[in-house]
Formats: C-alpha cells, structure tokens, sequence
C-alpha cells in the first residue's frame, strides 16, 4: 500500500478532532472529504478507513505503544506509525516517523494480556459494566462489535423480489449474495454507492440491517391493522412493515425530529407504500390523541447504540455513564406514557439497538411490574455477528 504525507496526515487531523474536540469521526471525516476536494476516490478512502480502523482499536493501539492518549500531533503520528506497523504494513522513510521506526512491535504483542477491554478496544468502564451485565457472553459480542460492518440491503417486496435484485446488482458490477434465513436481505462485499442505480431510486430496495430486518416480523403485524411506530425516525422498519400488511391498513409512525419523518415520507413514495402517515410528536397531547387506538406498538426506543458499534466505533468512546443513565430514565419514560395508544388485546413490542440488560431485560421486567395489565409473551436477543448489529426485542400483551 502506497502512502501519502497529505493522506496520513488527513487521518491524524481528523484523530487530533474527533478525539479533541468530542465529535463523531464520521462527521469529521465528512468536513475532510469536502475540504480537500483535489483528493481522488483512493485518498478519500485511505483517510476513511484508516481514521475508522485506529478509531475502532484506540485503546489496543495506545496500549502496543505503551503511552496514554494524547491528542497531540507529535504523538498521533507516533501512534498511526504503531497503527501501520501493527496492520504489517512498512513505513515509508518520513522523519515524522524517526522517532517510532525501531519500535519492536512483535514483542508488545507477545504481551498482550487477555483483557476483552485492551484487545478489542472499549473502555474500562464499559468493559466491566458488560462483564458484569452479560457475563460469559460478552468477549464473543465484543469481538463482533469490533468488526467492521457490512452493508445489508432488504429487498421491497412490494416492487420486486431478491432474484431480480440480485441480477440488477451484478449488472451494477456490484458483488453481493443472498443471506440465510432470509427470503428479502441481501449483504454487499465492500461499500459500493447505490444513489445512483435506478433501481435503488425506483424503491426496489432499502438498505437495512440483517438484525434490524427481524423486528418487523416479530412485530407480527396483519394486512388491515392499525400500527403505530412511535420512534420511527426515518423509517426503515415502518417501510418493512408495511410490507408485510401488503400495503393495507394503517401506519403512524412517530418521532420528535420533523425531519426524520420528512425523510420517512420520500421512502415511502419511492418503495410505493401509501398507509403511512406521520405525526411528529411535538408535545404530549399527541399521545392522548391516540389512546387506544393501536393494534400493534412498536417502541424502538432511543438507546446507547451499543449493539451498532460496528458501524459506529465512535459510541465506545463518546458514549459516558451519565448519558447511559439518562437514556435508561428517557427509555423508561417513553413506554410509560406511550402505552395508552395501544387498545386492549394489542401487543406492545419494546425494542433497542443495544446489548446491555439495563435497556433491555431490565427496562421491561421494571414496566411489568408497574403495569400489571401487560404480560410477557416473548422475548429475543439478535447478538451482533458478520451480517447484523445487536437487537433486542420484547412482545407483551395487553391484557383485555
């Protein structure tokens, strides 16, 4: 691999930023990208992988060097140097990287202890907190969690079926296979553009999660039903169920961001659905609105984003003790009050995209026992693996 002064440096910026100045890397990576408009599809994607990948291994990569983190330009650059040794790639002969060449990184390695927290990078408070939450489970999770993620796509059946999108794909020279166990996912090799295939654009597609895609189902909608998904942001499950009530029936999908559901609409016009309408939550009145109205509850509540740290490193070192805490009581909040919509006999359906138990096992053992009316009928982990994030999911019951 050929390196470039501009390009390393332009992965050092956005680590001396990101970590600096708190900001997600994906948004720092952005500004960069449209910053230095003269570099071409190769630099983009060097100063996008490698600021990801040293992201996603910062506290293992701090430890081979045996310093503490710094934001410090001298010291990042001694960093990526261990980073490129450690990946077995040679450096080129720059004097930034003088002071780093004769690092002995084999011998660092040989002493890496068996600590999931250094060996697959979180933080020491997050690693234990995850121990002590799921115990023999958890180095599994965290290895996948340390994994880059794939892109999946979920076929509209509405439109289309796998067969022909597979064949639109290949036609696209882009590589893809259908998934088991799945009549409608699709996983992608590597991170081909797809604004531009026509039949992205016409909504024979939508690009969704493995994990993601099995909420829908277990929501257990029907053709007819009223469905309410009261967190739905920009939609991808709201689209997939209205798939699977054959675009009959009715769906409010919900959100505190207008914008999310603006976005929602134009996917909805694009895959063809027109039983879903949007009430943006602006204030709890809404909710009272309706009461009892719901056949199905779908509560996608806001988490630590903990299950999709695959393609968000960024969560294991923004994420905090006090955010979690707060999210916990947000989550708390939100299906105490939002269950009124559902009527009597429906089925609420409480999900995360996190992996620990406070957001999930414990977050519905705690609404049981404040609703004696609700009764668990079942519950599912999705733990994250080659094509999907970690999901959590629970159906319960109102009593009628």
């Amino acid at each position: 691999m050929r390196m470039f002064p501009n390009t390393v440096a332009g992965v050092i910026e956005a680590l001396e930023t990101s970590f600096g100045m708190d900001i997600y890397a994906d948004k720092v990576v952005e500004r960069l990208l449209r910053r230095n408009k003269k570099w071409g599809s190769r630099d983009r994607s060097f100063v996008a992988e490698h600021t990801y990948e040293i992201v996603r291994n910062w506290r293992l990569l701090w430890w081979l060097l045996d310093e503490e983190p710094s934001t410090k330009r001298k010291t990042l650059w001694k960093l990526v140097g261990v980073y490129f040794m450690w990946r077995g790639i040679e450096l080129p002969d720059w004097p930034k990287f003088d002071s780093i060449r004769d690092f002995n990184i084999a011998d660092r390695l040989a002493s890496l202890p068996s600590d999931v927290g250094i060996i697959e990078s979180f933080p020491e408070w997050f690693d234990e907190m995850s121990t002590a939450q799921l115990g023999d489970q958890w180095p599994a999770i965290a290895h996948e969690l340390n994994s880059p993620a794939s892109v999946i796509l979920r076929v509209n059946t509405a439109k289309s079926n796998r067969k022909e999108v597979l064949s639109i794909l290949e036609q696209s020279n882009i590589s893809a296979k259908a998934l088991d166990n799945s009549e409608i996912a699709i996983a992608l090799e590597g991170r081909p553009r797809l604004n531009h295939i026509e039949a992205f654009q016409n909504g024979l597609f939508e690009v969704q999660d493995a994990g993601s895609q099995e909420i829908g189902p277990y929501v257990e909608v029907e053709p007819g039903m009223n469905v309410i998904d009261a967190c739905a942001g920009a939609g991808g499950k709201t689209l997939h169920m209205a798939n699977l009530m054959n675009n009959h029936g009715s769906i409010v999908s919900m959100d505190i961001e207008d914008r999310k559901l603006g976005e929602l609409l134009k996917r909805a016009e694009r895959a063809g659905i027109d039983i879903v309408e949007t009430d943006p939550i602006s204030d709890r009145r809404i909710i009272d609105k309706y009461e009892n109205w719901a056949d199905r509850l779908l509560l996608d509540v806001p988490c630590s984003g903990t299950g999709v740290i695959k393609r968000d490193p960024d969560t294991k070192w923004k994420l905090k003790p006090e955010h979690l805490e707060r999210t916990i009581e947000i989550q708390r909040d939100i299906v105490d009050r939002y269950e009124k919509m559902l009527k009597p006999g429906g089925k609420l359906i409480y999900a995360t995209c996190s992996i620990l138990k406070s957001e999930n096992e414990d977050q519905v053992r705690e609404f049981l026992s404040h609703h004696p009316e609700y009764e668990l009928e079942d519950e599912q982990r999705v733990n994250p693996s080659e094509f999907s994030d970690g999901f959590y999911m629970a159906r319960m019951i109102k009593k009628g």
